[in-house]
């Protein structure tokens, strides 16, 4: 079978309904809404897209329903150009559904979820054949039993897994889902509670393993450390780059996606991880999550301009 994709997605897909205000109000408070927008995001679903406007070929392989915010996530991916080839359609499953509401004066978001009914990656799909027919599979923790059943399979077949883990789910099977993962890249949040350590360069370090080709802690305005093969076996750091922030919202699934879209092209990890940063730069200065993704073009320009 042919390769079917530079990237395959299974995880979470999400609605987000953003309010935008001049600053989070307080208890019992009114404040007037400057604008109301709404958008796609999830951790796979704005990491595919991010990686689309990479210039990466991606595959959406997750689950929908038929509800009016699963038409809506739906339109949003085939308009990305992410194949739905391998969608898993099921009857009473739906996007995560958020409320975000964005503070403008402090550049800050807060981040109201609904997972009820929310699809999860099953082990039965996708089909063995389509796992190993991709250049590069990215997992999140929405269906532990099917992330680890694929991962599985896609390191059996050499295939590189990204994974985003964004929380420390209860299921008694996570830990072999995070051990199958050879790219982990976690908030600094995750990596703290995961590994105990305080500093993220400690963080990563305590990730690695021989059975990892690399680990990615992300901190957001403080940049990213970084470890891997060839020769990068100390935490390296990334400083975040400097831009007029506007809007925070899906900065760390832009990071995600462009990453996935640097391992599939190739790119060496401190290029790929450069890449990633300057995604989620140009990402925070434009609304929305996958909305505000940039193209690869404009990453490109902003490498060649940028001055640390």
């Amino acid at each position: 079978m042919a390769e079917c994709c530079d990237i395959l997605g299974l995880g979470c897909t999400a609605v987000d309904d953003l309010i935008y205000v001049e600053s989070y109000p307080a208890a019992d408070s009114k404040v007037p809404v400057r604008r109301r927008e709404r958008h796609g995001g999830g951790l796979t679903g704005t990491a595919l897209v991010a990686a689309a406007r990479m210039g990466a070929r991606c595959q959406y392989a997750g689950g929908l329903g038929g509800d009016e915010l699963s038409r809506f996530v739906q339109t949003r991916l085939q308009d990305e150009g992410i194949g739905l080839e391998y969608l898993d359609r099921q009857a009473d499953a739906r996007p995560v559904h958020s409320v975000i509401i964005v503070d403008e004066s402090r550049h800050t978001r807060t981040i109201f979820f609904d997972t009820d009914g929310a699809a999860r990656a099953r082990a039965d799909w996708p089909p063995d054949d389509v796992i190993r027919a991709a250049g590069v599979l990215f997992v999140d923790h929405f269906g532990i039993e099917g992330m680890i059943r694929a991962a599985g399979v896609a390191r059996e077949a050499g295939i590189p897994v990204v994974a985003d883990f964004e929380d420390l789910p209860s299921n008694p099977r996570f830990a072999e889902l995070v051990a199958l993962a050879d790219h982990p890249v976690v908030s600094l949040d995750f990596a703290r509670r995961w590994t105990g350590c305080e500093h993220a360069g400690d963080a990563a370090a305590k990730l690695w393993n021989a059975q990892r080709q690399a680990v990615v802690v992300t901190c957001g305005a403080d940049g990213c450390w970084y470890l891997g093969g060839n020769g990068l076996h100390s935490p390296h750091h990334q400083p975040a780059m400097r831009v007029a922030v506007v809007d925070t919202t899906g900065c760390g699934d832009v990071f995600h996606g462009a990453y996935a879209a640097g391992l599939a092209q190739g790119l060496e990890l401190p290029d790929r991880v450069r890449l990633a940063s300057a995604a989620a730069a140009l990402k925070a200065t434009r609304r929305g999550g996958q909305a505000g993704s940039p193209t690869r073009a404009a990453v490109d320009r902003f490498l060649e301009e940028y001055r640390e």
